[in-house]
């Protein structure tokens, strides 16, 4: 008897599949979870084939088919003749623990789900329901929990864990004040217009705060940024870097954005690509605009396909310069870093990197020689 997983999409999810692994342990033959993404229709259409791989591969197994796609879209994941049982949420069940990765010695920790907001492009509202948020106890016990299975790194993974109740910051200042054996706290996902002062009086003055802080920015356009329904303007992303880069100049930036939105002009586009270097993203998640079903943007006037996906490629090969570029800048010089798997991990600024003859677990100064195409070279210090 076996429990798998299969999980797609974001890293909610990845601690989200240990607790169905958990539910599903007590049944009897082999299960095997698909734990679906529904953020973009590319991302629905990997599920529906992941679940058939996954019976040609294991035709004795059990298939249970969770998550956003499934929530969105059950009738229709429940007629694949592929799947046996669909799992669905209960918004108003009590929220479960979830703590992903166990083992490993980088590990996601669920603080929240669901999101009270209503961007234009986003259905992930109505697969998750509203924001909830795990009380700190519950919290505490899962980091804990993670910490005695060898985990050196704690991720805080939610769909919107800004919106944390009582603040991520106090959240994060709570937790480390708590447990000393937490060395390593890096944050998932922020949504930059909810960024608490807590929280950036941490990324002045803890070193145990992990300096990569990825943001939900999704455009560099006003206009565009209005038609999404964001809550930010231009001005307010480039200020708040600002504010994270006076606070600790060490740090780096991630974003999250969206190329093509429907009546994205050639100078909203422009105005997107520019943020790359306004904001100084080193690591971008470039998005192809996706219209989701039953979501105001896909009522708006659309682009067609082939601008979308040019103007995507532009923006991601715009982002792979520059992170190349930051990458390079970086050879010659001592990171602090942890090695996750197989002689690589990352640096405290998220660069990856390659270890030669380091096992899981090593952690250090770490001097930087070369790289790869896709990390850099070094040896413990």
């Amino acid at each position: 008897m076996s429990v798998e997983a299969i999980t797609l999409g974001c890293r909610l999810n990845f601690a989200e599949s240990e607790t169905l692994k958990k539910r599903f342990a007590a049944t009897d033959g082999d299960t095997l979870i698909v734990n679906s993404c529904a953020v973009t229709n590319e991302a629905v259409r990997q599920t529906a084939q992941a679940i058939r791989r996954a019976r040609r591969e294991r035709p004795a197994a059990r298939i249970v088919v969770a998550g956003c796609a499934v929530q969105l879209e059950p009738q229709r994941f429940a007629a694949m003749p592929e799947v046996d049982a669909v799992e669905t949420r209960d918004f108003a069940a009590p929220l479960a623990t979830a703590a992903g990765y166990r083992a490993r010695v980088r590990s996601f920790v669920a603080v929240q789900t669901g999101c009270d907001h209503r961007c234009t492009f986003c259905s992930i509202w109505q697969a998750r329901g509203p924001s909830r948020s795990l009380p700190f106890p519950a919290i505490l016990d899962a980091v804990r929990s993670e910490l005695d299975s060898s985990a050196r790194e704690i991720v805080l993974t939610g769909v919107d864990i800004t919106d944390y109740q009582g603040g991520l910051g106090r959240l994060c200042q709570a937790l480390l004040a708590a447990e000393p054996r937490l060395q390593r706290l890096r944050l998932s996902s922020l949504d930059s217009v909810e960024i608490d002062d807590a929280l950036l009086e941490l990324v002045a003055g803890e070193p145990r705060l992990m300096p990569h802080f990825h943001l939900s920015l999704q455009h560099g356009d006003d206009l565009i940024l209005k038609r999404m329904k964001r809550r930010h303007l231009r001005r307010d992303a480039v200020r708040l870097v600002e504010r994270i880069k006076t606070a600790r100049p060490d740090a780096t930036i991630g974003a999250d954005l969206i190329a093509g939105f429907p009546t994205e002009s050639e100078a909203a586009f422009a105005s997107l690509v520019s943020l790359l270097d306004e904001c100084d993203v080193i690591a971008a998640h470039v998005f192809p605009f996706s219209a989701r079903p039953d979501t105001p943007a896909a009522r708006m006037p659309q682009l067609p396909r082939e601008t979308v996906k040019a103007r995507a490629a532009e923006l991601r090969a715009r982002a792979a310069e520059r992170r190349s570029s930051w990458l390079d800048g970086l050879v010659g010089t001592t990171v602090h870093g942890l090695i996750e798997n197989r002689e690589k991990g990352h640096s405290d600024t998220f660069a990856p990197i390659l270890v030669s003859g380091s096992a899981r677990g090593d952690m250090g100064a770490i001097q930087l020689t070369g790289r790869t195409a896709d990390h850099l070279i070094g040896q413990f210090a």
